[in-house]
């Protein structure tokens, strides 16, 4: 007997078939990128941003007829390091086309010729960008799309970036695209990825359970849902494991999602550990306050920081400003909390 393949994926692209909802978001990307405005796609971490970017551009209108460029921006903090990424990626995905593009590349980027080389062994020119070569990142900016408007083929151009409502990251976003002081200006259309909705996801779950004679109660999927607060990635690993542990004319259960979280969570303490290990005392002692109550509005506040024995308001504030650029927390309307699902189940068990 063959085992049904798993419709849960959680690595690499995903199945037209087994690709759960963003029909809109899916839709919007589409028409922006057809209509040529370049898109910054945000969203809280392990919500599907890569995913929806590989389903659109595998899309048969996109993929025969543009050359597709997904810029990952996650580890960049200043305009110069964007500027480096930018670069790379459209030599790697572009100029490396043909020997055309890659003449047509080097001409146009003067303000960075000496970054280009020749790799003997490969037989092939290199692009060894760094970030002493730009001098004038704006312009160089310039240079790259201009070279990109050059091209015989419609280029599509994503900018992909992990969303941190507040630290480098969005103060990097905010600048290269919502100020008036930057080329961007006004010309890339923010699309942020919210949780897919709950009673779509349980129907999409059901039936791929369904389609292999296998059942799953929603009470389960309920559960699964609302611990991870939505985030896709979680889900879809929790619904692989179900999936893969439910035999056919069986039912997955709440007991066996709960004991399957708990094996997740396990799987994940090293990681966790070592992740937590880099940050100081005062981040940690704040972590820990702002796990305590959930969420938070003044983490300043006489009393938050008494209550938490922590060391004094200005301490507080510098070790969350450090908290939000290693996005281990978030704020959203002035509301700090936990960014990962994950990470807040762990610390349940650590902190009594």
């Amino acid at each position: 007997m063959v085992d049904s393949l798993n419709p849960f994926v959680v690595s690499g692209k995903i199945p037209p078939e087994y690709f759960c909802d963003r029909v809109e978001e899916a839709a919007q990307l589409e028409k922006s990128l057809r209509n040529q405005l370049n898109v910054v796609l945000t969203s809280a971490r392990r919500m599907g941003k890569t995913s929806l970017v590989d389903f659109v551009f595998d899309k048969p209108e996109i993929s025969e007829n543009y050359i597709t460029i997904v810029v990952d921006i996650l580890h960049t903090t200043t305009f110069r390091e964007f500027i480096m990424a930018l670069g790379a990626t459209v030599f790697e995905n572009v100029a490396t086309r043909s020997k055309k593009l890659r003449k047509q590349f080097v001409t146009l980027l003067k303000s960075v010729s000496a970054s280009f080389g020749y790799d003997p062994i490969l037989n092939v020119p290199t692009f060894d960008i760094r970030l002493g070569d730009l001098q004038n990142p704006e312009f160089t900016m310039g240079e790259i799309f201009s070279y990109l408007e050059s091209v015989d083929k419609r280029c599509l151009v994503v900018i992909d970036a992990n969303f941190v409502f507040s630290g480098s990251k969005r103060r990097l976003m905010d600048e290269m695209f919502f100020s008036s002081k930057r080329p961007f200006y006004q010309s890339a259309k923010n699309l942020p990825l919210e949780p897919i909705d709950k009673g779509v996801y349980l129907d999409f779950a059901m039936s791929n359970f369904k389609n292999a004679n296998k059942n799953i109660t929603e009470e389960a999927f309920s559960h699964v849902y609302d611990t991870f607060w939505g985030v896709t990635f979680y889900i879809q690993r929790i619904m692989k494991d179900a999936f893969a542990e439910t035999k056919a004319d069986d039912t997955c259960d709440l007991n066996l999602v709960k004991n399957l979280i708990e094996d997740y969570i396990d799987e994940n303490d090293s990681r966790l550990r070592e992740q937590l290990s880099y940050i100081s005392e005062s981040q940690k002692e704040l972590l820990y306050a702002i796990h305590s109550e959930g969420q938070v509005q003044s983490i300043t506040s006489a009393e938050f920081n008494k209550k938490h024995r922590l060391r004094s308001p200005s301490s507080t504030q510098s070790a969350a400003l450090k908290l939000l650029e290693y996005d281990l927390i978030t704020r959203k309307e002035k509301i700090y909390s936990l960014s990962d699902p994950l990470l807040k189940l762990w610390l349940d068990r650590k902190i009594v």
